[in-house]
This record gives C-alpha cells, sequence and structure tokens, in this order.
C-alpha cells in the first residue's frame, strides 16, 4: 500500500564520519519537538536520511514546510512509500511527477541501497521511464539537464518515490555545537545572529538589556515575541533580562561623553560573562557588523572584547544592513523588528562617540565607576523566561543567585 511521507536530506550531517549517529539522533529529537503539532507517528533513520510519517499515511505540504525550518535539514521531499511491487512503484512516480507542477522534460534517477532487490538500478529507469513515457506523451526525457528528475530510491524493503523537493535551513542540529549566551535586542541585527549560532548547532541562551526603569518595558515584550518567532527552529531555550537604565544613567556621569556606549557595552559583556558562566556556556554573541555604527569600528571592538575573557562571536561581522534584513524576512523577525520600542541603546546616547577609542583612556574611564559592583548588582537583578521549544536547553541546576554568589565567592575582586 503507497502512503504519503516526508524524506528529510541533510547535507554536512552525512559528513560527520563515526560521530555521524550523534547528529542524527539530535536531529531526530529536535524534529519530534517541532512537530507537536502534527499527527506524526514515526520519525526514523533510514539509509542516509530521516523518515518522518503520519499516522494518516498522508503527509502534507504544511507538514514539510515546518521540517524545512529545523536547523540541521538540507532539503525535504514528499515521497511516495511503497513496497517493492514494480506496478505499485511505477504508478507513485505517474503521481510524484504529476505533482511537479509545469515542466517539459523529466529524466527518471533509480538506485538501490539494498542490492537484495533483483533488478538493477538501469533497469529500474527503463522500467519506470517507460511508464512515464506512456502517462504523459506530451513530456520529453531529457537526461543531462531536465525540469524535473524523478527519484526512485530503493532501501530497507521498500520503494521511495518523489519529485518535489525543497530546500530547508540547512547548518547542524541545534544542540551539537555547546550553548552559548547571545545579547539580543528588539533591533533587526541580534535576533538574526542569534538564528545564525542556532544554524550552526549551538543552543542560545538570550540576555537582553532593558532600558527600565528610565524607558517602558516594551523592548522586553518584544524579544518575548521575537524568541516565539525564531520558535520554528527551537534555537532558544530562556530568555534573561537585566534591568539597566539606572546603571547607564550612572555610567553617563561618570566617563567622558563620547566613551559612553563603550562602557555600557563592557558592563553587558561582562553581565553576559557572568551569565554564561551559571549557564554552563562556551561564547558570547553579538550582532555587530563591520563599521555599521560607531561601536563597530575595530579600535572599539578590540576595547570592548578586553573587558572578558570568554571568546564573542560576530556572525554578522561582514553583512551589510540589506543582507540583514533579507534574513529577518527569511526568520520570521522582521515585522516585529520593525515596532518601535525605547530601550538601553537609546538612553543617555552621547552626541560625538568616539569611534577610534584608544585602550588606555578606556582603561582610564573603566575605573572611573565601580563597574565591579555594578555588574555583581545586574546579575542579581536578572529576570527570565523559559521557552519549551529547545529540547536541547538545560536549566543550571540549583537556584541561579546561588550560583552567582558562588562566582563572587571565587573572584577576589568582588569579595
Amino acid at each position: 500500500m503507497t502512503e504519503r511521507l516526508c524524506l528529510v536530506h541533510y547535507h554536512e550531517i552525512g559528513l560527520k564520519g563515526k560521530n555521524r549517529s550523534t547528529f542524527e539522533n539530535q536531529l531526530v529529537t529536535n524534529l519530534h519537538r517541532a512537530l507537536q503539532a502534527f499527527p506524526v507517528s514515526s520519525i526514523a533513520r533510514i539509509s542516509g536520511h530521516i523518515a518522518v510519517e503520519t499516522s494518516d499515511r498522508r503527509a502534507s505540504e504544511e507538514l514539510a514546510a515546518a521540517i524545512r525550518c529545523v536547523p540541521g535539514v538540507a532539503r525535504v521531499s514528499l515521497a511516495y512509500k511503497c513496497g517493492l511491487d514494480e506496478g505499485e512503484y511505477c504508478a507513485a512516480a505517474i503521481r510524484a511527477l504529476g505533482e511537479a507542477g509545469d515542466f517539459a522534460t523529466f529524466k527518471v534517477h533509480a538506485r538501490r541501497s539494498s542490492t537484495t532487490y533483483e533488478l538493477h538500478s538501469l533497469e529500474m529507469n527503463r522500467l519506470v521511464g517507460a511508464a512515464l513515457c506512456e502517462a504523459f506523451p506530451d513530456k520529453k526525457v531529457d537526461v543531462h539537464t531536465p525540469d524535473v528528475t524523478v527519484i526512485v530510491h530503493v532501501v530497507q524493503g521498500s520503494v521511495f518515490v518523489y519529485a518535489a523537493s525543497a530546500p530547508g535551513v540547512g547548518g547542524l542540529p541545534v544542540g551539537t555545537a555547546g550553548k552559548v549566551v547571545t545579547l539580543l535586542s528588539s533591533g533587526f541585527d541580534s535576533p538574526v545572529s542569534t538564528w545564525m549560532v542556532g544554524r550552526r548547532g549551538a543552543t542560545c541562551v538570550p540576555v537582553h538589556f532593558s532600558g527600565r526603569p528610565m524607558t517602558a518595558d516594551t523592548s522586553e515584550w518584544l524579544c518575548q515575541d521575537i524568541v516565539e518567532a525564531l520558535a520554528p527552529s527551537g534555537v532558544v531555550g530562556r530568555l534573561y533580562v537585566v534591568p539597566f537604565g539606572e546603571r547607564q544613567r550612572e555610567i553617563s556621569l561618570a566617563v567622558p561623553q563620547g566613551l559612553r556606549i563603550i562602557m555600557y557595552r563592557r558592563v553587558m559583556l561582562q553581565v553576559a560573562e557572568r551569565i554564561a558562566q551559571i549557564e554552563g556556556a562556551k561564547a558570547l554573541v553579538t550582532g555587530e557588523s563591520l563599521g555599521q555604527v560607531a561601536s563597530q569600528t575595530l579600535d572599539n571592538i578590540a576595547a570592548v572584547n578586553e573587558a572578558v575573557t570568554m571568546p564573542v562571536l560576530r556572525p554578522l561581522i561582514g553583512s551589510d544592513k540589506q543582507e540583514i534584513i533579507a534574513r529577518a524576512h527569511q526568520i520570521g523577525t522582521y515585522d516585529i523588528c520593525c515596532e518601535t520600542a525605547p530601550d538601553c541603546c537609546t538612553l543617555f546616547m552621547p552626541r560625538r562617540p568616539e569611534t577610534h577609542a584608544r585602550l588606555r583612556d578606556v582603561l582610564e574611564a573603566w575605573e572611573s565607576f565601580d563597574h565591579e559592583g555594578m555588574v555583581r548588582d545586574l546579575v542579581e537583578s536578572v529576570e527570565w523566561r523559559d521557552f519549551s521549544q529547545c529540547p536541547s536547553y538545560h536549566a543550571p541546576k540549583g537556584p541561579f543567585r546561588e550560583h552567582h554568589r558562588e562566582l563572587r565567592g571565587a573572584n577576589p575582586a568582588e569579595r
């Protein structure tokens, strides 16, 4: 009996050698989470693919679209699963080609992962090709550059037949590259950078610096909406919010005007690093793009980096704004980020920010206020919300603030 299912193809996972099964199993786990709203009966690894079957045996385009959003998925095909009966899989090939839309030429590509089947792939090509030529007499065969290719794949006692495929987001399954803490605002850049490291297999823990109490909490709600928009990819497990407005005011009164932004960002990175230490994360992630604004010159980036010991990843460093906006459209965050909301980025901004800060001046300004006490108090004031769409996220064991106090005790400067 013929059924319709989704056949998931991957690319990079297939190159992982002895670790391949680990990546495949994580992708299966992530697909189970992403497809909870669908009547999925089975998600199983089969010979370099993953087969997603439904209880009604009729996989839909909506199901395929949901699968394509999951990192690690290179391509999704709506396929027919048949027995080894020649008439059954030839009929499935006719149905598959009929669903391929407008086309003038086609070819058949048959292959066997199971060599126990008596027909050779060339014989299968001729058999299925003849059936298609009879069913579509006005179409031509083109073995070199066809408009449509009908795949007939024999594997594990079944035949999978498909012609319709669409690309997924690619990358690696979330949860295979460790945990990172990302700095998340309600602008275009940081949600895209969060998604990009998630697409490379990282489990993301965003930290949002709110302008509260000097501004409304609108940006915090927008960040929650952004995390919900990223839910199909399953990259975010927890969102932290840090009320930063009052501390920005203190910094603005203590340091030279041109160095304010650099001081803000140094404090932000130190707070994010402390959260990363509690979370067991291995890197920080920002949405900076080289030269896009005054704080993102090489000199200023170096001055900010000096404040932390943890690696700082910048996935967008070579991207321009149009590329970032195009990606925001793709991942579903564009409309949310178009909404304006006052946040810490709008508070106490200098008229003439320093674009090429000297480290000596930065360190002098850094010592002009109690940055250690500020970081300590900001981490104490952290709030958070967990999200269930990231199966690879595991919260720190025990109370968050106890972890913070333990780290303070291990740091002589904070005793």
